[in-house]
C-alpha cells in the first residue's frame, strides 16, 4: 500500500541568495533590533534628567519623602522663582559666568586657528616632531597641572579674579589644534594655490579662504569651548573666592550648603543653567555634527 507523503521544505543551503520575503524579514528584524536598543540607550540617559525635571516640581515634604516617588502630587514651578531669587545672587552668578566663557571662547578660537592653519598648510623643519609633542600634551592630566599654575598665578596676584580662567585660554587648546588641523587639510590645495598666485599673503588666506569654508569645524570648536567653560567648576572654585565673582557651577555647588533639604530648589536652578547649553547646542546642531564628522574622518 503506497502513502503519499509531503514534500519537504526546501533547506536553503549555506550562500544562497535570499529571497525578497526572506530579506525584507531579516530587515524587519534588524530594523526592530535597532529601535529597541535605541530606546533603552536613550531612556538609560533621560533618566537622571527626567527624576531632576520632576524633583523641581515637588514640595519640601515630598522630597524627603520615602521611598522616593517619581512624580508629584502637585506641581509647584515656584521652585524656579525662590530658587533663582532666593539668598544666593544667580543672576549675578550667570553675568560672571557668560563673561568667563565668552572671554575663553574667544581666545581659544584666536590661540587655535593660527597654529591649525601652520600645521595643515605651512612647511617647516621638524614640523610633524612638533605636533607629535602638541598632540602628547593631551595625555597630561589637567589635575596635574593645578598646584603649578596656583603657584604661578597667586604670585602675579591674580588670585579672586578672571585672569587665571581666562588668559590661559589664550595659549592654545591640543583637542581643538587637532580638530582644526584635520579640516584644514580637507580645503583643496588650488584654492590656497591660486589665493596665493594673486598676491594674498598668509594671514589673508587664512582670513578670506579657510575660515569661511572651516564654519562647521569652527561651530564645533565653539560648542565644546561653550560647555566646558559654561559647566568649569574645579577651577573656577580655586581662585574665585568673593561672592561677586562667582559663577553658576560654584552657586550650585553653594546651594546644597545654603538649603540642605531643599533639594526641589537646587533641582529647579539646575534645570534652569542647562537652559543656555541646550539652546545652543539645537541651534548649531547641524553644523556641529557636520563638523566633527569632518574633522574626525578627514586629514592626512
Amino acid at each position: 500500500m503506497l502513502v503519499e507523503t509531503a514534500p519537504k521544505p526546501a533547506r536553503t543551503r549555506p550562500g544562497t541568495p535570499l529571497t525578497s520575503e526572506q530579506a525584507e524579514r531579516v530587515r524587519r528584524i534588524r530594523r526592530s533590533g535597532a529601535y529597541v536598543l535605541l530606546a533603552v540607550s536613550s531612556a538609560v540617559f533621560l533618566l537622571p534628567f527626567l527624576w531632576m525635571l520632576t524633583t523641581s516640581l515637588k514640595s519640601d515634604a515630598e522630597n524627603l519623602a520615602f521611598p522616593p516617588q517619581w512624580l508629584p502630587d502637585s506641581f509647584h514651578f515656584d521652585n524656579y522663582v525662590k530658587g533663582w531669587t532666593g539668598s544666593l545672587p544667580f543672576t549675578r552668578f550667570l553675568l560672571n559666568t557668560i563673561v568667563i566663557t565668552a572671554l575663553s571662547m574667544a581666545g581659544n578660537l584666536i590661540s587655535c586657528v593660527l597654529p591649525a592653519y601652520a600645521f595643515a598648510r605651512m612647511r617647516a623643519r621638524a614640523a610633524g616632531f612638533m605636533f607629535a609633542a602638541l598632540l602628547a600634551t593631551m595625555m597630561i592630566p589637567r589635575e596635574i597641572t593645578l598646584v603649578p599654575k596656583f603657584v604661578i598665578f597667586s604670585k602675579l596676584g591674580w588670585v579672586d579674579t578672571y585672569l587665571p580662567l581666562v588668559v590661559p585660554e589664550f595659549f592654545g587648546v591640543a583637542l581643538y589644534i587637532f580638530l582644526l588641523r584635520q579640516f584644514f587639510t580637507t580645503i583643496p590645495q588650488e584654492l590656497i594655490d591660486a589665493a596665493r598666485i594673486d598676491g594674498a599673503s598668509e594671514l589673508r588666506i587664512l582670513w578670506s579662504v579657510m575660515l569661511p569654508l572651516a564654519k562647521p569645524a569652527i561651530a564645533a570648536i565653539c560648542l565644546f569651548s561653550f560647555v566646558g567653560n559654561w559647566n568649569q567648576y574645579l577651577e573656577n572654585s580655586i581662585y574665585l573666592r568673593s561672592m561677586e565673582k562667582i559663577t553658576l557651577a560654584q552657586g550650585l555647588g553653594m546651594f546644597n550648603g545654603v538649603y540642605v533639604t531643599q533639594y526641589n530648589q537646587m533641582m529647579a536652578v539646575a534645570l534652569m543653567s542647562m537652559v543656555p547649553i541646550l539652546v545652543v547646542f539645537f541651534l548649531a546642531q547641524k553644523t556641529f555634527i557636520r563638523g566633527v564628522t569632518l574633522t574626525g574622518i578627514a586629514g592626512r
